[in-house]
């Protein structure tokens, strides 16, 4: 006899990333798995979400409550209505040697949140795990998000629906303008011979969807500049458009400014003001240090 190593080679390496997307719509994205050996793989995909161990490992404590800072939950937020927010089609078949097979996966969230995601694994003939992939997605009210920076908050949500600020008998402007925190941490490099400014950037998107098809674009502007200047921050662009389907990145660099002291590093907070379909703010805050190169 001849023994024959089954192979795949997969068009996504580790994470599929869903972006963005409305509340209660649904996007769909799409891969390949190629067939690398000489014999037919038999497949199956399974989905974390869906394991009959699922409920046994969420008795353990997540792992904002321990000592690992690292967010390791491959299995996030999940539909209210109990329907999985990820789904896969098609979930088994065969592959003959040579051969490639497409798979689709659909994100339907049915409710806002940062934190969707999954873990698919492909399963050769109903044993070996082949290739593990990442699934992740955002879901947001209103077209218009923000990305970027040091999460301030759990990826973990509570069991319990929550009433929306206006049920709970909120002003009316603070319903409109809700402020949310977004922290950058920058390190600039001491030491190199020709040193170069400390980066990070920001993503600010707008979702093009139908719903919202009247509102043809979002507005953005940060203000407390002449502070962040002050402290040796510079963001750029400062201000600008966003039309439906666009993200655009913003640079934010750092170089300590000639009165800095190791002791105090900066800490500066500036508002970031968006006005689409709703206005929002974000409070951004803005951290620097010196590392030793």
């Amino acid at each position: 006899g001849c023994g024959v190593t089954p192979s795949i080679v997969c068009s996504v390496e580790e994470v599929l990333d869903m972006g963005c997307v409305i509340a209660k719509e649904k996007v769909t994205s799409t891969f390949k798995i190629q067939n690398t050996s000489k014999l037919t793989l038999r497949y199956s995909i399974q989905l974390d979400s869906l394991s009959p161990a699922r409920d046994k490992d969420r008795q353990r404590l997540p792992s904002f409550l321990t000592s690992s800072l690292q967010r390791t939950e491959l299995v996030g937020t999940q539909n209210y209505n109990g329907l999985s927010v990820f789904s896969i089609f098609p979930t088994e078949g065969e592959i003959v040697a040579g051969k490639s097979q497409d798979f689709v996966v659909t994100f339907s969230p049915d409710h806002e949140s940062l934190y969707y995601s999954d873990c698919l694994k492909v399963v050769l003939f109903g044993k070996e795990i082949a290739h593990v992939i990442h699934l992740k997605g955002a879901a947001r009210d209103h077209p218009v998000f923000v990305e970027g920076g040091v999460p301030l908050d759990v990826p973990i949500e509570s069991l319990a629906v929550t009433l929306p600020l206006s049920s709970q008998g909120a002003p009316k402007e603070e319903l409109q303008e809700p402020v949310k925190s977004i922290l950058l941490a920058l390190e600039y490099m001491d030491g190199e011979s020709s040193p170069v400014p400390a980066v990070t950037e920001l993503r600010i998107g707008a979702i093009q969807t139908a719903r919202f098809a009247s509102k043809k674009h979002t507005e953005f502007a940060f203000h407390d500049l002449p502070l962040l200047q002050q402290k040796g921050f510079a963001v750029e662009p400062t201000q600008g458009r966003i039309e439906g389907g666009q993200v655009k990145r913003i640079r934010v660099s750092w170089v300590p400014p000639a009165d800095f002291c190791d002791a105090d590093p900066p800490l500066v907070t500036a508002l970031l003001a968006l006005k689409g379909d709703i206005k929002e703010s974000y409070q951004i805050l803005f951290m620097a240090k010196i590392v030793s190169a």
